[in-house]
């Protein structure tokens, strides 16, 4: 391995950890999804109108999530004052022991559990803002990467090979293989989670349940969250099933037990061996990037994971017999 390729091993473990004690993770994924998009609606080498399609489909889905989020600060108080009463009773019924005892205690259980994030309407206000701010500087990026991706050189740099040109060329591979590792997981994630959304919503139509479009896009932005997404998704489905009776909620149950068994078969045929993971390093990985990056860092942990499976399969021990390496 040359000098140049160990630096540029070093600097995207640095951008990582960077984004991460820096609460830069927002902006590096916001990059990562906005060029993702841009390369898909690219065609017949017209990027501008890319560029056009993209700011469209992402005003809409901008509109669609604040859509989402008004719907939630309605529904969810709603969904809690009929759903816990009766998970209650059974639970008393059964012996079982639950943290909270009524509706009241699990406010002020969920309110413990977050006043150390939120400690003031301006707090989050602040931090809506921040974050807000660093996504439109991610899909800026975006665009000016899609526009031209190459790294200036400098006007009187020589033909033959320097430290400058060895470096930025061995940068630029961490950061393709980077970038590919995130389109195939996010775009298999992607399309396991359109199929799981459209089943769920057939289900949500045929048992009429309540708050539909709020369950539908739930269903959508947790399927981005590999195995944890799921259990979030499934106890908002099973919470309001409960609602309207025991049998919807039994239905709701078997239904999801059903369709989370289905998508370990989408998973091994859409993403195959190409990303498979156990699922304790899976789980492993969510863990550590929620404690690093928030929910952004569980966003890009099957992608890191992804992204050192392919770059130690790149790399040759050093007893290794010497073979040809085109990096």
């Amino acid at each position: 391995m040359t000098p140049a390729s160990r630096f540029s091993y070093l600097f995207i473990v640095a951008v990582i950890v960077v984004a991460g004690a820096t609460h830069l993770a927002t902006p590096l994924l916001t990059v990562l999804f906005s060029y993702f998009a841009l390369r898909k609606l690219y065609f017949r080498k017209r990027k501008w109108l890319s560029i056009i399609l993209f700011l469209v489909i992402l005003l809409g889905t901008l509109y669609g999530f604040g859509y989402l989020i008004r719907q939630a600060f309605i529904a969810f108080p709603k969904i809690a004052t009929e759903s816990i009463p009766p998970m209650i009773a059974y639970a008393q019924s059964h012996g079982i022991e639950l943290p909270f005892s009524d509706l009241e205690s699990l406010k002020a259980a969920t309110l413990d559990m977050i006043k150390d994030e939120f400690l003031f309407v301006g707090n989050f206000a602040r931090a809506a803002t921040r974050q807000f701010v660093f996504g439109l500087v991610g899909i800026v990026v975006a665009v000016s990467l899609f526009l031209n991706p190459r790294i200036q050189k400098l006007p009187s740099e020589p033909k033959d090979p320097n430290l400058f040109t060895a470096v930025t060329d061995e940068i630029k591979i961490r950061f393709r293989l980077f970038y590919e590792s995130f389109e195939t997981v996010m775009g298999a994630q992607l399309l396991i989670s359109g199929i799981n959304t459209l089943l769920t919503a057939i289900f949500v139509l045929a048992v009429s349940l309540k708050y539909r479009t709020l369950v539908v896009g739930l269903t959508f932005l947790c399927g981005l969250l590999p195995i944890v997404g799921n259990l979030i998704s499934n106890s908002v489905i099973v919470g309001i099933a409960i609602t309207i009776s025991p049998r919807i909620a039994i239905a709701a149950l078997i239904f999801l037990v059903v369709l989370h068994k289905l998508e370990y078969f989408l998973n091994s045929k859409i993403i195959g061996d190409r990303i498979k993971n156990p699922v304790w390093l899976t789980l492993l990985a969510l863990i550590i990037g929620e404690r690093f990056m928030g929910i952004p860092g569980m966003i890009l942990a099957p992608v890191v994971l992804h992204y050192i499976k392919v770059e130690a399969s790149r790399l040759r021990p050093p007893d290794a017999a010497p073979a040809n390496d085109h990096d």
